[in-house]
């Protein structure tokens, strides 16, 4: 289903890009279409989910043991900065089905191949935005607990952080700061990467032009997106990493509804 109307943007290329305005319910739609991706090809998405679930394993078990389990709070929520660029691979998958071929596993895992530069820039990007989360992270934390510095102990900094005054605060002004970043990245990268990797010739520049521009022409339906793709990707933090599994092909094929329904050439 396209969108009601569109916009022409000028990217200065031979096809002008369009930008379509969706209705509220769409997104309900984007993360049917989702699941329907995921069922069709349940072996290849849930392997590609389970890949990075061993990742994120590997990640929180090397800083646990380590010693730098304080690190896991701010990555975890960092995580939802990265995720567009973890689910390149899904993106791959749904373009597969979308011209009746069959997803291969291998070849979803390349598929930043198919545009490497700047798929590779595009990460650089979100991961500035992710270093700019711990780096206010561990300025709110020092400005919240000063010199009472929590224990070293894992353990009981999370209790100081949920049981004490200054780590409620500390969640409460964090929480809202890390909001304003994650829209931004959100802003940047909402349809940026299914781009470059469905026009193999554009840019980093051009994609996210064309992210802000799908943002600010569906605000409403955009914030309403990004509540949902916080929300699963949450759930599937919450449900001990391993419902990454779901979570994040569910929401990288999702995404690609979402961006072929957004955005379209000529």
């Amino acid at each position: 289903m396209t969108g009601m109307t569109a916009a022409r943007l000028d990217l200065g290329g031979d096809h002008p890009v369009n930008i379509h305005s969706v209705g509220m319910g769409r997104p309900w739609a984007w993360l049917r279409a989702g699941w329907r991706d995921m069922m069709r090809s349940p072996t290849v998405s849930l392997g590609y989910g389970l890949l990075w679930v061993g990742v994120s394993f590997l990640l929180v078990g090397g800083l646990w043991f380590a010693g730098q389990g304080y690190w896991l709070l701010p990555l975890l929520a960092g995580f939802m900065l990265m995720g567009p660029l973890v689910a390149v691979g899904t993106y791959a998958i749904s373009r597969s089905l979308e011209r009746g071929e069959e997803p291969d596993l291998n070849q979803a895992l390349r598929a930043w191949q198919i545009n490497t530069t700047q798929i590779a820039l595009m990460g650089v990007l979100l991961m500035v935005f992710l270093l700019a989360w711990i780096r206010f992270a561990t300025l709110l934390f020092a400005l919240f607990f000063g010199t009472n510095i929590p224990t070293a102990d894992t353990t009981l900094i999370y209790t100081d952080l949920l049981f004490s005054t200054q780590g409620i605060g500390l969640i409460i002004v964090g929480t809202a700061l890390g909001a304003v970043l994650a829209f931004a990245a959100f802003a940047l990268s909402v349809v940026s990467i299914p781009r470059l990797l469905d026009q193999p010739k554009s840019s980093v520049l051009e994609a996210t032009i064309t992210s802000l521009a799908v943002v600010q022409k569906n605000l409403k339906v955009m914030l309403l997106w990004g509540f949902i793709l916080s929300a699963v990707t949450f759930l599937g933090l919450a449900a001990g990493i391993i419902g990454l599994a779901v979570a994040l092909p569910l929401l990288g094929h999702a995404s690609w509804h979402a961006y072929r329904e957004l955005v379209s050439e000529g």
